[in-house]
Order: structure tokens, then sequence, then C-alpha cells
């Protein structure tokens, strides 16, 4: 483990997504040139924190000889990501969608040194396409600047404490959010943007699949 006098951290992989949009059974055990989604992941992020932590769905469990621990997911990946947390007493925690394979080590790395600066981090890109809101008709609407807009990506990097908190709020309040930073940003914590990479697209379509596999092609080989 390369953390240095970091705290302890704890990578949480919530994976009990059943993957509908792709079709092939749960997301995370598809596999790109002979490793699945999560064990790429878990690959990328073991080095680097204390432990790995994977909520699957029930029933499942993680591959012999994984370096990680599972629990039993929720029906909600908000609800999957809260027993995570509840599993570990790390100190800071990063959250990461298992369907992000490719995570880049420098971009992990300067993520690790954002999250102590607020308390929560998040890793993103600046919008770089043309963005437009679908009219009534299903045509070309009303423009949206993309100026000063980041597309969210993960790993998502969070004062285990704090997040924790955030979550049991917004169930209380029976809020909902598409990620984690967007619990601690209602509350009025500062979350860092980190700059990502453009190779940790989400794998969510066949389409995705078939980028992932020829990108995989590429860095397997490189």
């Amino acid at each position: 483990m390369r953390t240095g006098e970091r705290k302890r951290t704890a990578a949480l992989i919530p994976a009990a997504g059943s993957g509908t949009r792709l079709g092939l059974g749960p997301k995370a055990f598809v596999e790109v040139r002979g490793k699945s989604l999560l064990a790429r992941s878990v690959a990328a992020l073991a080095p680097y924190v204390n432990e790995v932590i994977v909520a699957l769905p029930e029933g499942l469990e993680l591959p012999p000889g994984l370096p990680a621990r599972a629990v039993v997911g929720g029906d909600t990946r908000q609800e999957s990501v809260r027993r995570l947390l509840e599993a570990t007493d790390a100190d800071t925690v990063l959250v990461h969608d298992a369907a992000r394979p490719f995570l880049p080590e420098h971009v992990l790395l300067a993520l690790l040194e954002a999250v102590p600066e607020t308390g929560a981090a998040t890793v993103a890109l600046p919008v770089a396409d043309t963005l437009v809101r679908q009219s009534a008709a299903g045509d070309w609407g009303e423009l949206t600047p993309r100026e000063g807009l980041w597309a969210v990506q993960t790993p998502q990097g969070f004062d285990r404490a704090a997040l924790l908190d955030a979550h049991r709020q917004a169930a209380r309040d029976g809020f909902a959010a598409t990620d984690d930073a967007g619990l601690l940003a209602r509350l009025g914590v500062r979350v860092r943007l980190v700059p990502g990479d453009a190779r940790l697209f989400k794998v969510t379509t066949p389409g995705d699949l078939a980028l992932a596999q020829a990108l995989a092609r590429t860095l397997d080989e490189a």
C-alpha cells in the first residue's frame, strides 16, 4: 500500500446493480478481455488504500483472489454506499463505480491529495460538447452554454464521517442524488473538482462495452 503518512483510507465500490441497459447480467462481472470490470477497478484502487469493500447483489460472492471484501448492497446505489460506509472505520473513503474500469494512477493520486483540503472532492471533466435542451417536439431547443460545466466521474473522495452523516440526512429527508458529492454539496460542503480523464468513461451500453474492449487491448498490450 503506497499511502505514505495518509490517514486510513478505504475504497468503496457499489456494484449491486443489475446492469439492465447492458443486458449481460450484473454489470460488475462483465468481462473485458478476460477480466471483469470489477476486477479492473479493484486492481487500480487496491495499491493505494488500506482496504477495498464491494457491495454486491444478495447471493453473489467475490471471485477468489480478488483483494477485497464484500457486503450485501441495497436496492439503490445510495443505499449500497451507505452500507459500505457502515462497513468500514476508515478516515477517508473513495467511492468508485466498477463500471469505470480504466482509472489512471495520476488521477487517483490527485484525488487523494485534494480530499484533505475540504473533506470532499470528485474527479470530473470540463464539458467539451455543445449542449442543447430538447424541445417539446423532440427537436433542437434551447442552447445551454458549456462554459464552467463539468461532467462528473468517479472516484469521489470524502471524509468518511461527513459522508455518512450526509447519507443519513438524505435518508431522513427522502432525498436521492445521482452521486455522493451531491449529498454533501446540498449541505453546503465545498466539493473540489479534480481533473479527470476521458478513459474514465462509464460502461453502460453495448457501444460502451465495445469501446472498453478496444481500449483494454491497447492498455493491456502497452
